[in-house]
């Protein structure tokens, strides 16, 4: 059995500042959202990013002759100490899929380090130890490979072996549980890869109603998981718990499509499509781009993709910067899907002729 409700803004897409983008930070802009929700939503998702996402991390470590961490090594210039500091520093990457190993299992990673009397003269007089060094051929992705362990002065040959794990949050040393080897030393674990979270509402509009909410997250990882990864990750987390719910459904919604309010928006988007080019102020390379691929419109540019317009002649990154700015001031974007309004790459044209007709009284285009 059903039950109708009245129209309910959606979000329609989900933009990612490019010009802001980098390995380990980016800001999503999600709308529109009815009036509160943007807050329902960021918070939530910020919350599971911050807390539920699992990453790999050293949770002990074994050095041979070493028994325990209150102890200074001979011809290591750290001590034991230091080095667990240094070895909490490593950033560890692998993303497995379901037919592989359990990524949880804890593994040993086993390294015979021996240092030669070569190697630290090439390096001045002593050689430092990397994560590198320590993890090579590990199956492990190193996101941090030059991250200084320790500093040998004297030449040596140890064995030394590394617990790595997966998990979630902050761990403390007394709460990892295993069988333990002898002189293994067990270190506090930060599994979380997301460092910082951010999300701001902001208003926006749909139709003539400005009072809808724009969610602007920003993401910043430490390099485990990318940011993008980091969401996807945390809107599945999200999903998986409300999905319990349908265990009591008794009706189902069917909302409003407000067929009214969807005629209103295609006048108003197939306003912004009959510009001409030459009125929103590009350069003049990037007008003369656009001419020479016969685009005149507006709504010609925005069906295109950005890999397409890179292959237009004298057509650079600069341009095609600065169009994406002209277009995102209108709020459109290159690439945009208009099939909502019946639009597409064929009949834009022809859409556009009809309504500069009918508002101008029959203009020859």
């Amino acid at each position: 059995m059903s039950v109708k409700y009245g129209k309910f803004e959606m979000p329609e897409k989900i933009k990612l500042d490019e010009a802001s983008q980098t390995a380990t930070f980016a800001r999503f802009i999600i709308e529109p959202f009815e009036r509160g929700f943007g807050h329902t939503v960021g918070n939530a998702l910020r919350r599971v990013l911050l807390a539920s996402l699992e990453a790999p991390a050293i949770t002990s470590v074994r050095i041979e002759g070493v028994p325990h961490e209150y102890m200074a090594i001979d011809g290591v210039i750290q001590d034991m100490t230091h080095i667990i500091l240094n070895l909490k520093g490593t950033l560890l990457r692998r993303l497995t899929s379901g037919d592989e190993l359990d990524p949880r299992e804890v593994r040993i990673v086993t390294k015979m380090l021996d240092i030669t009397d070569e190697m630290i003269e090439k390096g001045g007089g002593s050689y430092q130890v990397t994560l590198r060094d320590l993890m090579k051929d590990s199956g492990y992705e190193m996101v941090n490979p030059d991250h200084l362990i320790f500093t040998v002065t004297k030449p040596m040959a140890k064995r030394i072996d590394i617990r790595v794990n997966a998990g979630r949050g902050y761990v403390p040393s007394e709460r990892q549980i295993w069988e333990r080897q002898v002189d293994e030393i067990v270190m506090d674990a930060a599994f979380s890869p997301v460092r910082l979270v951010n999300y701001f509402v902001e208003n926006t509009r749909v139709g003539q109603d400005t009072d809808f909410d724009r969610l602007v997250l920003e993401v910043t990882t430490d390099g485990r998981v990318s940011p993008i990864e980091a969401l996807t990750f945390s809107a599945q987390i999200v999903i998986l718990h409300f999905q319990i719910f349908d265990q009591i459904k008794t009706h189902s919604i069917l909302f409003d499509k407000g067929e009214m309010q969807v005629n209103r928006d295609r006048d108003e988007v197939i306003q912004k499509l009959a510009l001409r080019i030459s009125e929103i102020e590009l350069s003049v390379r990037s007008t003369n781009c656009l001419a020479n691929a016969n685009i005149e419109f507006i709504g010609e540019l925005v069906l295109m993709p950005e890999s397409e317009m890179l292959r237009f002649r004298n057509f650079g990154k600069k341009s095609l910067t600065e169009i994406k700015q002209k277009l995102d001031e209108l709020g459109l974007s290159l690439g945009i899907d208009l099939s909502r309004y019946n639009i597409d790459r064929d009949n834009v044209r022809q859409v556009i002729q009809n309504y500069m007709q009918e508002k101008m009284g029959s203009v020859e285009v």
